[in-house]
């Protein structure tokens, strides 16, 4: 084997019941580079790193792992942390309870005859916190820290492990520029003192900014590796979705129509430490258009949709009305029976019953109109379900399938098929695309679209600049708590949004 090989995985095959999520699969990557994992959601990337990791333990699945020369047979996570692998999961693995020097520690304390030593602890976790550039004292909760800093953490932990191979699988997923940008800049640092990064996003731009090779995967096989000088996001997508998109962002030319959906002096108080949110919101939404909210993390954003939907909040004043009808929202219950449905940026938390069948996830919200005297008309149940997953390709042998067994891009169609067949007149959607592909991403776009010319009106709440420059036809720039600008399609731009994002008047 080449000397400059430190990880080999030959013929990796894994199947679960009814889904090959692995056939065959070659991967290779050399000491010190980081490699980028790339391709669509249920493509096979995370299945592939947690055979790697242990997860899915040695008999489980067929083919080899070799590191360093040496062929691998891990039985736990434990056994692939002694041969120096060390993974960090899209939903961050800590105890928030316990402090980032506990934490970094956990299950690898630094200890004597069972006692732990904790100056040598908190001196050792000083150290590894400046190495991820981190400034925070070592008996902090991680409960008190933002998602970014908990990110950091995480790093940490892995540098205490001593890795040599450090995966990532969508680590800026739920991070803002800055915190993403920081973190790229650790990689790089921790790459030129001999660490060797597999690294996984959906993020096209990260991964032409940080990879020096990328693998792509689709449906489950190896489709190439390549150098990123020898490609363009372009190719990029066309390898991985198997087609060219000759537009990521499919937007159509619409006018706007009449106001649909409008919002009045709302303001809103955290009711876990009283301390306002959003102060005295005026919008309205229209027919025919998909309006953008933009903003940075904390903005008050998702604090805006909750509370409009009625699961969040301490409303202090303000009002709501849907075709020039005041509504009383008291809750989810009345916002879903007045025709408003609101799409959660956490769709394992809020969007999902994760151990119950795509069926039921999907009617969940609409259970009333297929139920008659309190029982749920199955064959109705079915059909309908049915509809929706062929409508929206999900992917999947059956509906009867358990929903933590699907892909993140799978699982965000089946919370969209949910709000669906409520027959929402206005969608809020937070984050519809976060830790999605671009293939996803793309059909997505086309059910906003679709939507929109079916008269619905779409609200979206995004993060990522280039998807509310492409999608929106208006876009309202939040700063802390209250929109600070409106801006016409024509008119907008990254530099503007960021500047009015920022608190410039």
């Amino acid at each position: 084997m080449n000397g400059d090989i430190i990880l080999e995985m030959k013929g990796i095959t894994k199947e679960f019941p009814g889904v090959k999520a692995l056939d065959n699969v070659t991967f290779q990557v050399k000491k010190g580079e980081i490699h980028a994992l790339v391709g669509e959601n249920g493509a096979g990337k995370s299945t592939l790193m947690k055979v790697l990791s242990g997860v899915y333990p040695y008999g489980t699945y067929n083919g080899d792992i070799i590191i360093n020369g040496k062929v691998q047979t891990f039985k736990t996570i434990k056994d692939s942390e002694k041969a120096r692998v060390a993974i960090i999961y899209q939903e961050l693995a800590l105890i928030k309870e316990m402090s980032i020097c506990e934490n970094i520690f956990l299950g690898n304390e630094k200890n004597k005859n069972g006692i732990i030593n904790w100056d040598i602890s908190f001196s050792e976790t000083t150290k590894i916190l400046k190495e991820v550039k981190m400034n925070a004292n070592p008996s902090t909760k991680i409960l008190n820290l933002g998602v970014g800093e908990q990110q950091l953490v995480e790093i940490a932990k892995a540098i205490a492990k001593n890795a040599d191979i450090l995966i990532l699988d969508e680590p800026t997923a739920a991070l803002t520029e800055t915190e993403a940008d920081n973190l790229l800049n650790i990689l790089k640092e921790l790459k030129a003192k001999g660490v060797t990064c597999i690294y996984i996003s959906h993020r096209l731009k990260e991964l032409f900014q940080i990879a020096d090779r990328m693998t792509i995967l689709r449906d489950g096989k190896t489709v190439c590796t390549e150098e990123r000088k020898d490609l363009t996001e372009d190719k990029l997508i066309a390898k991985m979705v198997g087609r060219e998109l000759t537009q990521i962002y499919p937007k159509k030319q619409r006018t706007a129509q009449e106001v649909v959906f409008e919002v009045k002096n709302w303001t809103v108080y955290d009711p876990s430490i009283d301390e306002k949110v959003n102060h005295n919101i005026n919008f309205v939404a229209k027919k025919g258009e998909i309006l953008g909210i933009a903003g940075l993390m904390g903005a008050g954003r998702t604090e805006l949709a909750m509370s409009i939907f009625g699961v969040w909040g301490r409303i202090t004043s303000g009002e709501i009305f849907l075709n020039g009808k005041k509504l009383k929202l008291k809750g989810a219950k009345d916002a879903i029976s007045a025709g408003i449905s609101l799409l959660s940026e956490d769709r394992k938390r809020y969007g999902l019953v994760l151990n119950q069948d795509i069926k039921s996830n999907i009617s969940l919200s609409s259970l009333e109109k297929i139920s008659k005297f309190y029982v749920i008309n199955k064959n109705e149940e079915i059909k309908s379900s049915n509809e929706y997953s062929k409508s929206l390709k999900i992917k999947t042998p059956s509906i009867e399938q358990k929903v933590c067994n699907l892909s993140g891009g799978n699982q965000q169609k089946v919370v969209i098929a949910k709000w669906l067949m409520t027959k929402p007149k206005v969608l809020i959607l937070d984050e519809p695309t976060r830790g999605i592909d671009v293939g996803a991403k793309f059909e997505i776009y086309n059910i906003m679209n679709e939507l929109v010319d079916n008269g619905v009106c779409v609200i979206m709440i995004s993060s990522d600049l280039p998807e509310i420059l492409g999608m929106s036809d208006r876009i309202l720039v939040m700063h802390e708590g209250v929109f600070n600008k409106e801006l016409l399609r024509e008119e907008a731009t990254q530099e503007k949004i960021m500047y009015y994002a920022t608190g410039g008047v």
